[in-house]
Formats: structure tokens, sequence, C-alpha cells
């Protein structure tokens, strides 16, 4: 029986990212994961899906030793640009006009995902299990038992659970989800557009949809994330290479010129999740497995990054003082913290979405009032941007 400080179940990004925050520590780390990922081809297209990696995310990256091998393939953006369809709200900004040297980088989750398992691997600290898949998990007072498939059992102090939307582990632990379905699909692809995008994410508001284009490294190539009703989702996926992209360009409002498929589609639908413990004995949700929000700002993995460092803060600093980090009473400061950023940005997103869907004659006025006040008022874009950058929700230790 083999016994460790911490089991990670789930070795994607951000189960990765807690594994390789606690290494120097002291602790020994196993990380649980159902396949081996398979290495990235330097010369491969960009995958379909894509992270809008915020300006704190980096700072974290960069201090678990990843950024460096996500540089290579990470495009860096400048600007953000935002609208509301047949109307005159519209905001804008870049990094030069607020002292920043880029706003974030969008990266393919694959890349992220393999330059922290490779960092992992080189973590004399951290044991990859990979493919491991659990069979039974029970909570003691001391420690958890977990049973492997294969018949290997591990004991560990805690049990962190980083195995995604649909986590086996807050399942097994019984812990009750509030979720919501957003009664939308998103498409990803990558196109081709005639005008370059001069490293400018923009997005689109238009009727019941959210129309998103993040800048890749070829000037001309953008990787999309729409958001459509189901049906209207399902069209667009099997539709023509010619009515898609006739009918892409006209929402975008040919801001980049005629856009061109360069890519398959792949569509999936959209729920938000609030898990309603974060933590509890033995136990700790981190990522996805504890919420999932619409991807209209594109902040879900950053969401998830944040969860991993402050976790990995609290479990340092509670093994330097020589307290049982697996007890929930020292969890709680955790949970707190980090159910508190997850409700405001769910709270956020869904007031957003909600502002923005439809096409009510009031509402639109509403909104693109809104929007043209927030881009002319002083004080106001200061504070989005920070936002947007992620800079007000880094843990102290990272600012």
């Amino acid at each position: 029986m083999q016994s460790v400080d911490v089991a990670i179940v789930g070795g994607g990004m951000v189960g990765l990212a807690v594994a390789c925050g606690l290494q120097g520590s002291g602790l020994r780390v196993a990380v649980l994961e159902n396949h081996i990922p398979e290495p990235l081809a330097p010369d491969a297209a960009p995958a379909l899906r894509v992270s809008a990696i915020n300006a704190a995310s980096e700072r974290f990256l960069t201090h678990l030793g990843a950024w460096p091998n996500i540089a290579a393939r990470a495009s860096c953006y400048h600007g953000m640009e935002v609208w509301d369809k047949d109307s005159f709200g519209r905001i804008d900004f870049d990094d030069k006009s607020f002292g920043f040297s880029h706003l974030g980088h969008i990266v393919e989750n694959a890349v992220v995902h393999s330059a922290l398992w490779q960092r992992a691997e080189q973590c004399s600290d951290i044991t990859l299990l990979a493919p491991a898949e659990i069979q039974q998990i029970a909570w003691g007072e001391n420690e958890a038992f977990l049973t492997l498939k294969d018949g290997a059992m591990l004991t560990t102090r805690l049990v962190v659970g980083a195995d995604g939307a649909n986590s086996w582990v807050r399942n097994k632990a019984d812990i009750p989800l509030t979720f919501w379905d957003y009664n939308h699909h998103a498409l990803v692809a990558t196109i081709r557009t005639t005008e370059p995008h001069h490293a400018v994410a923009r997005q689109v508001f238009h009727g019941n949809g959210i129309l998103a284009f993040l800048p890749l490294s070829d000037p001309h190539l953008c990787s999309i994330v729409w958001s459509l009703s189901p049906t209207e989702a399902e069209l667009m996926k099997t539709a023509s290479n010619e009515a898609f992209n006739r009918a892409l360009s006209s929402t975008f409002d040919l801001q980049l010129g005629l856009c061109q498929l360069d890519s398959e589609r792949q569509v999936f639908p959209l729920t938000g999740r609030y898990a309603r413990s974060f933590a509890g004995h033995r136990l700790a949700l981190v990522g996805d497995a504890a919420h999932t929000i619409h991807p209209l700002a594109g902040q879900g993995v950053n969401l998830g990054f944040m969860d991993a460092a402050e976790l990995v803060s609290e479990i340092r600093r509670l093994h330097l003082e020589g307290k049982d980090f697996g007890q929930h009473l020292y969890l709680r400061r955790y949970e707190r913290s980090r159910k508190h950023s997850a409700a405001l940005m769910l709270a956020g997103m869904q007031g957003f979405r909600e502002l923005f869907a439809g096409n009510n004659p009031a509402k639109k006025l509403l909104r693109d009032v809104g929007l043209k006040l927030a881009n002319t008022l002083p004080g106001v874009k200061p504070k989005l941007v920070r936002q947007a950058m992620g800079l007000d929700d880094l843990p102290a230790w990272l600012r």
C-alpha cells in the first residue's frame, strides 16, 4: 500500500497545477489520471479548444516553471473590443493605455496541459499514476483510502478533487451541486480572416448569441467560440462551409473581412455548476469539479488556476505550522475565499448574459447606454482591465 500526503484525482490543467505548486514543500504528492497524454507535435495545426490565459494565471504558471514551454505556442493579445450588433453600444481597450505590456494570451488547452505534465514529471516529490482509475474511496479520521481498479491501494492525508465538471470524487463525497442549463451550446472552430486581427480579442453580442474571435499567432487565424441556442448551433455545425462562412462573416459585421473555415467544427453544451461545498473532511475541490461558468468572458480556466494557487498556499502554510491540512476546520479558509470568487464570477456572467440576450428595444437601449458609459466614464475602464487580467483575484503570495 502506497502512502502519500496529497492525492490529486484528475491530471488536467488545474490538478497538475496543484501538484507542481506543492513541489519543494516536503510533501509527497500523487496525481491519478485516467489517460496518459499524447505528446504534442510542434508543427501541429492549432487545436480547437483554447483558453484566454490572463495575467494572473500567467504569473502562477511562471512560478510553477511551466510558462517557458507554454510561451512558444501562446498568442499574446494587446486589445479587446466588445460590441452589441446593430447598435451604438461598444467598448474597447488596449494594454498600452494602462501601462501593461499585454492583456493575456490565447493558448491551446493541450499546450498548457502538456507543459504542466512535463513539469510534474520533473518534480521529485510528485508521482504520476497514469493510467489509473479509482474504484472506491473511503474517508477515515486521519487519512483517506483510495482503491484503484487494478487492485492497488493508496492512503493520503488529503484528496484533491480535480476531476472535472462531472467529478466522481464530488459525487462520492455526497456534495450537493447547484446547476443550470444555459440553453446554449458552444461551437468552436479555427477561422482564417481576410484582414489581420492585430492581436485584438473581439466579442459581439447578437440577439440570443455571443460570438468571440480569439487571435492566434498567425495574424490571419482566430479561434472562435460561438455561443448559440442548441438548434442554431446544430444548424451551424452541419451547414455547408460556404453557408457557415457567410453566416459567420455577417454576424461578425465583417470586422476582419470575409471569414473562412480552417478546421472542423465541434459543439458542446454549456452548463453552469456550483458545488455547495468546496471542501470537506480530507477533501478539497478545485477547477471544474467545484464550478463551471459560461465561456463568454473566457474566465473558466483562470478561476480554476486561482483555486489551485489558493489551495497550494493554504496547504504549504498549514504544513509549515504543523497543522493537519486535511481537516475541514483548516480548509475552510480556502473554501470561503474561492466560493466567494466563484459566486461573484457566476453571478456576473449570468447577469451579463441575461442583459445581452434578446432584442427587446428597452433592454437593448439600456445595455448600449451602459457600454457607451463604460467606454467613456473616467475610472471605469481601469477596473474592467484589472478584472479581465485577473489582478484583483490574485492570492496574496502571488501579488
